[in-house]
């Protein structure tokens, strides 16, 4: 595969967990967006992935000063064979079962407003050289850099840890969502470049995964005694109205790869091995 790739975003999860799985197959480098800025010569590159992201992009109304993504298509505009790859959201949908590519959406939210507004400026901007993915819920531990604590981003397992340092562990009933292990999803990056895709797809497992599964694998090696909070009725409605998963039936048909709910158990065992076991 021959590629030349950069990744955006040394502070980022996902920025460097996809640097430590493409390095050992891809000419790969991960650098922060104001060295990004800098840069002048693109002749060599074929993917740029953006993982960085900006607080006000998080909270405030759009505006694209602080659309990083939409920046750097502008300076890469013009690069006919370099492509783009956004980290866009599940966050647009609105939350049911099995949601397809053309799903209802649901803006409700500066995030979900402004990810979706990136979507259209890219689309419009670099047409078919711009390969979007809606992201649902990545598992996995941050790889430790001098970035860590400078986090914007808080995951899933960020949350479980928080609770589980306080001692307790949410009545999540039978709240679901759609999870996908980091390691799976570098795995398809890797694939989706390696078959030089573009368009929108979701990257998911696929599967309704109950709450109450991956914290019990997450807390499998947890041996300190913990107590089990209930929600008040009104917190556990409106989280049982988020429940969703994705239908990736598109993406695995592109890529021909299988996504297993036994390489998901494994990732969260191997994070609580690492979280309670190892740590002794």
């Amino acid at each position: 595969m021959q590629n030349k790739i950069i990744i955006i975003g040394k502070r980022s999860f996902i920025g460097t967990n996809l640097y430590h799985y493409f390095k050992k197959k891809n000419k790969v480098s991960i650098i922060s967006y104001s060295n990004f800025k800098k840069k002048k010569n693109f002749s060599q590159v074929s993917h740029i992935i953006n993982c960085a992201i900006t607080p006000s992009y998080l909270k405030k109304k759009y505006s694209s000063k602080f659309d990083l993504d939409y920046l750097i298509s502008k300076k890469i505009k013009n690069l006919k064979k370099c492509k783009f790859i956004f980290l866009s959201s599940r966050k647009i949908y609105k939350p049911k079962a099995n949601i397809l590519e053309n799903g209802q959406l649901q803006l409700n939210d500066n995030y979900s407003r402004n990810k979706y507004i990136t979507e259209t400026n890219l689309i419009k901007n670099l047409k078919d050289r711009v390969l979007i993915l809606r992201i649902s819920n990545l598992i996995g531990l941050r790889k430790i850099n001098k970035y860590a604590n400078k986090r914007l981003h808080k995951t899933f397992v960020d949350y479980f840890i928080e609770e589980i340092n306080r001692g307790i562990i949410f009545d999540n009933k039978k709240i679901y969502k759609d999870f996908l292990p980091i390691n799976t999803f570098c795995k398809i990056v890797f694939l989706l470049i390696k078959k030089n895709k573009s368009g929108i797809f979701n990257v998911s497992i696929g599967k309704k995964i109950y709450l109450k599964k991956i914290i019990k694998w997450l807390n499998y090696y947890n041996p300190c005694n913990y107590k089990i909070m209930k929600r008040s009725e009104i917190n556990s409605k409106k989280i049982n109205r988020d429940s969703f998963f994705l239908n990736n039936k598109k993406l695995t048909n592109n890529i021909k790869i299988r996504i297993n709910l036994k390489d998901l158990e494994k990732e969260c065992l191997g994070i609580s091995k690492k979280l309670f076991y190892e740590k002794k």
